[in-house]
């Protein structure tokens, strides 16, 4: 048998690969195996971490939409209180100014009355004296004339009915 033979190289190759397949086994083996399993296990980890980093996102996530929502339903809530205290205001408003301008048409129509009346009296007033004074100087002119005033006492007797 010859070293260089086909025969013989498969012989020394399949010799050096059983040793080589002892030695690994012996010294690399276990060395392997626990570095895959740390990795499987630091996969494994990882992937739990994962979910339950996936988990805390979905209740953050729904944490935050009913916060959210909560928040739009007050939101919704205060706006409705503030239109409403908007249209109270502006209906008060109104009333008020309903109720003013009810008050000054009413003082007007008073201050009104109360000129007409004041400038009635003092027409009358002037009437009674202009109307004094035409009957002072007709009465004057009438009785400083002796025949006119027996006539119109004469006249004046005839109107006159005794009972």
């Amino acid at each position: 048998m010859q070293l260089t033979s086909p025969e013989s190289l498969i012989f020394w190759t399949t010799i050096i690969f059983v040793v080589f397949f002892i030695l690994l086994r012996k010294f690399a083996w276990k060395p392997i195996l626990g570095a895959v399993q740390s990795r499987e296990e630091s996969i494994n980890n990882a992937l739990a971490s994962a979910e339950s980093a996936r988990l805390e996102m979905q209740n953050l996530t729904a944490s935050n939409e009913r916060i959210l929502q909560e928040a739009r339903v007050e939101r919704d809530a205060l706006l409705k209180e503030a239109r409403e205290m908007r249209e109270k205001m502006i209906a008060d408003s109104k009333a008020e100014a309903q109720i003013q301008g009810e008050r000054m048409i009413e003082q007007a129509k008073t201050a009104i009355a109360a000129e007409k009346n004041a400038a009635m009296a003092e027409l009358k007033s002037q009437v009674s004296t202009l109307s004094l004074d035409i009957a002072e100087k007709l009465l004057k002119n009438e009785l400083s004339n002796k025949e006119a005033q027996t006539k119109l006492v004469e006249n004046m007797l005839g109107d006159v009915k005794l009972n």
